[in-house]
This record gives C-alpha cells, structure tokens and sequence, in this order.
C-alpha cells in the first residue's frame, strides 16, 4: 500500500478513460503519483477512479468531463486540476481518434475529424500544459505520437500519420526553445492493443498486450527521453528502417 509519504507527484492524462491512457493512469498510480484524469465519457471516468483508489487508496485521483476540441474547456479544465492539487508536475497529451479513409474518396468528415482531434487539440493541450508549467516553474510534457508518423503512410492511414508526425514536430519545437525547469518526451508507441484496434480485423505483427506495451511507455517516460519508440523490439530497430528505407519497404514493415 502506499503512503502519502511517497507521493511522487501530480500526473493529469487526457483521453483516460479507455485504452492507453486508462493503463497508464492505473500504472502510474501503482507508482505512486496522484492523477488528475479526463475525458469525454464520465462513466469510464468513475469506473477508473474507483478501481484505482481500491488498489491504492492513499492516492489522490480526481476527474473531470473534457472534450478536448473544446478549446476553453482544455484551459479551464487544466487550470482546475492545477489549483485542486497545487501543481501538476507532468502532462500526457494522449486523447487521439484514429478515424481515417483514403484522401479523395468522399470521407473528408472522418479525416477532418482526426485532424482536428489529434493535431489542433494536442496543440490547445500544449498551450494549456506549458502556461501552468511556465508559471509554476517545472512541468514534463508527454506527447503520445506514433511509430506510424515516422513516414507517410497510404489510404486509411495518411491522416493519421501525420497528425501524429505534427505532434511530433510540435514537440521538438517546444523541446528546443529550452523553458527553465520543463523536459519534453515524445512518445512513438507501436502496435499495442487498445480500444483504437480492437476493431481491426487482421491484427499486425508485434501487436502486444496493453499492459505490456504501455509498461514500456511508463518506463520510457519516468527517464524522461526526449524521445521513445516502445516497446523496444521490434521498435528501435524497425523506426531506423523505416526513415531509410524507400517508402514501398518501409510500408511492408507496418
């Protein structure tokens, strides 16, 4: 059981009500950090709350509705979870959709959608994360990307990709402006299974269970590495391949 003695922080994660955020939020409580967890469905919210405080129940979890394209709601939630706790030490932009359809075949809705969740609301995430970290003098940034984003990627794919190369550069760009006391990690999770594919009907190779996968996306962001690719194998090797290789190979190895 853990003490409040062993507190290591305040973690606030969007999108966690399901999939990896949901994982991560149940590990890094396992850890020892308070959470402050949000996102669009507040039944899942309860539920996560609920089960965390039953494993550990000297943390502190709060939650709250966001919808993260709502774009007052970022920064009013943000700053809610900040005065609750004091200080929010670290913010995983996670809350992504992976809606997608080949550009020019009538689906601009579901591609616009992604776009929009996955690019425009990680950069109101940002903003909101870095203004609470600016002010209170430290902060981590976390942006969940996606091995995808390494290359373009074809048909249902593209959009996606990159967005999640977008969330990338968003965060080498805040990386290197070198604000005191506050790190960036990107995140380049593989195939890990989650809520996003669970509708796939066949499942890629190297797909790993969601614990695990996410166990290496914890790891990678308690170092604090600039950047990852999780889980390692087949990862390290496969995103070197994949920025080299001509783009009718690199697309063979996902």
């Amino acid at each position: 059981m853990n003490s409040r003695s062993d507190r290591r922080g305040t973690i606030l994660i969007t999108g966690a009500s399901s999939g990896l955020g949901a994982e991560m939020a149940r590990q890094f409580a396992a850890l020892g950090y308070d959470l402050a967890l949000c996102a669009r469905r507040t039944e899942r919210l309860d539920e996560l709350r609920a089960r965390i405080l039953a494993e550990h129940p000297d943390r502190v979890v709060a939650v709250q509705v966001l919808d993260v394209v709502d774009d007052a709601a970022v920064f009013r939630v943000f700053e809610e979870f900040a005065a609750e706790f004091g200080t929010i030490d670290r913010v995983v932009v996670n809350a992504g959709l992976g809606k997608g359809a080949p550009l020019g075949t009538g689906r601009h809705d579901a591609n616009r959608e992604t776009a929009t969740v996955n690019f425009l609301a990680a950069l109101t995430q940002s903003e909101a994360a870095l203004t609470l970290f600016r002010a209170q003098g430290h902060g981590h940034l976390v942006m969940i990307s996606s091995i995808s984003a390494l290359r373009g990627m074809p048909k249902t794919l593209t959009t996606y990709a990159a967005t999640k190369a977008g969330v990338a550069a968003l965060a080498e760009g805040v990386r290197t402006e070198n604000i005191p006391g506050v790190d960036v990690s990107v995140i380049y999770p593989g195939y890990i299974r989650s809520e996003m594919n669970d509708r796939i009907k066949h499942q890629p190779k190297f797909m790993v269970d969601t614990a695990t996968g996410v166990r290496a996306m914890v790891a990678a962001i308690e170092k604090r590495r600039a950047k990852a690719y999780v889980p390692a194998w087949p990862w390290v090797p496969f995103g070197y391949a994949l920025r080299v290789l001509p783009a009718p190979l690199a697309r063979k190895l996902l």
